[in-house]
């Protein structure tokens, strides 16, 4: 049906509509593509673009026949004019040589017509996919489950305006979470996340925790509720397994960055088994920063690290606490 009526409009409306829908599509199919390293889309992309080329070529040999008619065509149509006499003096009466112009459609007009009406269709699916429903087979991101309201420990009643592990969770699983790490094209796979308490405290010291897992990196953040400054964790630092300590300001307040090993534990599940010694896991940087400017104790930590031992920038770590510490309550003072 379409190409029936493709073959029903004049040529100067025909072409520029397929020189414009051909552009437009093959244009968009390439920038996909590109994006998405589909080769088979490339390949479509350049039929769009080759067929478009040809359609404006035949445009081109078009207006210059219409600018320089051949010597061919006038000689024949002084023959068509000349078997046409007769006719006229047989009494069927006179009919207008092919010399005479006949009142057609300004074809510019036509041309132009077409282009704007066919371009407002072509930019209307070119905008179409920011609008339209997401393909239900892709992969969705994981999201902040929402798990049952629990009841918090009694160390998140004690501490004044305590963050929760479900709004960490949300503060950190932003949707450019994966593009703060420098792997914009990742989604994430799970997202969970914790009211716990801090070890070695008897439940007395708050420490809720999130954490947002993608292909490549691994991000972790955690508020803990002590009375521990910066300063003192540094030192504490200094007398551990630490590595490359840096001290810095986040936001106004003392932050320090520092590496160490994650630990890995195995788990047998068959019969009998029993889980393997733990062992040391891949490197993992983290990023402590005070919870509020004048260091009163407490600090949040973000942290990151990867299966293959690759870690990004340190810069990704600044803009994840820049984005994520104005969602967690400056400690009020005491």
């Amino acid at each position: 049906m379409l190409g029936l009526l493709l073959r029903l409009l004049p040529f100067w409306v025909r072409e520029p509509l397929l020189i414009a829908v051909g552009s437009v599509l093959g244009v968009r199919i390439m920038y996909l593509a590109v994006r998405d390293h589909d080769r088979v889309a490339a390949g479509l992309g350049v039929v769009f673009l080759v067929f478009t080329a040809i359609r404006v070529h035949a445009v081109i040999r078009a207006l210059r026949a219409r600018r320089n008619p051949s010597p061919t065509a006038s000689a024949d149509g002084a023959a068509v004019d000349a078997s046409a006499q007769p006719q006229a003096q047989a009494g069927t009466g006179p009919r207008p040589s092919p010399d005479t112009p006949e009142k057609e459609h300004n074809a510019w007009s036509q041309a132009v017509a077409a282009v704007a009406v066919f371009g407002a269709l072509a930019a209307a699916l070119w905008v179409a996919p920011r609008f339209m429903p997401s393909d239900d087979n892709a992969p969705q991101p994981a999201s902040c489950s929402g798990e049952a309201h629990e009841e918090l420990p009694k160390a998140y009643k004690d501490t004044p305006q305590p963050v929760t592990g479900e709004e960490l969770c949300k503060a950190l699983n932003r949707p450019d979470l994966a593009k703060l790490l420098g792997t914009p094209g990742e989604t994430a796979t799970t997202v969970s996340s914790t009211n716990n308490t801090a070890p070695l405290t008897d439940g007395k010291v708050a420490q809720p925790e999130a954490e947002v897992a993608f292909d490549t990196y691994t991000v972790n953040v955690s508020a803990t509720y002590n009375e521990l400054s910066t300063d003192q964790y540094v030192k504490l630092m200094k007398f551990g397994d630490e590595k490359d300590i840096k001290t810095l300001k986040v936001l106004g307040r003392p932050a320090v960055l520092s590496s160490d090993h994650t630990m890995k534990l195995e788990i047998n599940l068959g019969s009998g088994g029993s889980g393997g010694p733990v062992e040391q896991g891949p490197l993992a940087r983290t990023l402590s920063v005070a919870l509020d400017r004048n260091d009163r104790g407490g600090y949040c930590e973000i942290t990151v690290w990867s299966t293959s031992g690759a870690l990004p920038n340190d810069s990704a770590l600044l803009n994840i606490a820049e984005k994520v510490l104005p969602r967690i309550p400056e400690r009020p003072a005491r």
